[in-house]
């Protein structure tokens, strides 16, 4: 409840998890049958890079600020949506640039400010439904989609205990509830313990088809510092391997610190 984003907004995590996010909605959008997204933990939808807030981390200008003169490869249509945005695009302004007529997008966020701001942002838009209740509560309420077809988004501020556990366990209940939809879950990397121990409890919850890209700043030793992030994804469309090495490739080129132990990782956790 206390985590705001804005602070964070545009910064390397949300560059790796968006623009893996963009290909993703794009491999949805390839069938002509309607698809639902369900974004767990929404924020305000979109946020401004000269906010007090954004301004007072400057964490974007390690982040999106070195990727917005790309016009060409792999990050090229996730730079190009941002630039058309004229602010920074959250997960929610992503997903409905990228919205069909027929697609529907659910959005979730407890905070009560912010869920105020994000319902303002998109009531004009009829595609969209916004939701102020709990994240894994709302995962389970609004799980499966009447379209049959979909994505959900999990991306928790991993600021309280036991949110591995609760992201575990998500994704477990959306693949036992609806086992074809997409799942994207992101997560930091601070030190490699408690993320090997994630890996495996995913293993262990015998969901199949599951993917984990890793983009690491640096060697994940010190658990003070946001030393990378992942993006666990469930059911992943076809081309998604191919095409997340690219990108994590890409993004590495241009966001790279120079520190030791940095670079990209795409690890199979589970076979289809």
């Amino acid at each position: 409840m206390n985590y705001r984003h804005a602070f964070h907004a545009g910064n390397f995590a949300d560059c790796m998890k968006h623009a893996l996010l963009v290909w993703l909605l794009r491999a949805l959008a390839r069938k002509p049958a309607p698809f639902h997204v369900l974004d767990s933990h929404a924020g305000i939808g979109r946020y401004s890079l000269d906010s007090d807030e954004a301004q007072r981390t400057g964490e974007w200008r390690a982040g999106i600020g070195r990727l917005m003169d790309i016009t060409e490869g792999p990050l090229a249509d996730y730079v190009a949506l941002v630039r058309e945005d004229g602010g920074y695009p959250g997960s929610p302004a992503l997903a409905a640039a990228l919205l069909r007529e027929q697609d529907r997008l659910s959005l979730v966020e407890l905070h009560e400010a912010d869920h105020a701001t994000l319902r303002a942002t998109f009531r004009r838009d009829a595609r969209v439904a916004t939701h102020r209740r709990d994240a894994w509560e709302a995962v389970r309420a609004l799980t499966p989609f009447a379209e049959k077809r979909g994505l959900v988004l999990m991306d928790p501020p991993f600021e309280q205990p036991g949110e591995y556990e609760r992201l575990t366990a998500a994704i477990a209940e959306v693949n036992r509830r609806a086992r074809g939809l997409v799942q994207a879950a992101w997560y930091p990397v601070k030190g490699r313990a408690p993320v090997r121990a994630f890996h495996a409890a995913l293993a262990e919850t015998g969901v199949r088809d599951i993917l984990a890209a890793e983009l690491h700043l640096r060697e994940p030793t010190d658990a003070a510092r946001l030393n990378g992030c992942g993006l666990i994804v469930v059911n992943p469309p076809f081309g998604f391997e191919a095409a997340a090495r690219d990108i994590l490739a890409a993004l590495h080129a241009r966001l790279a610190t120079g520190e030791a132990g940095g670079g990209w990782a795409l690890t199979r956790i589970a076979d289809e």
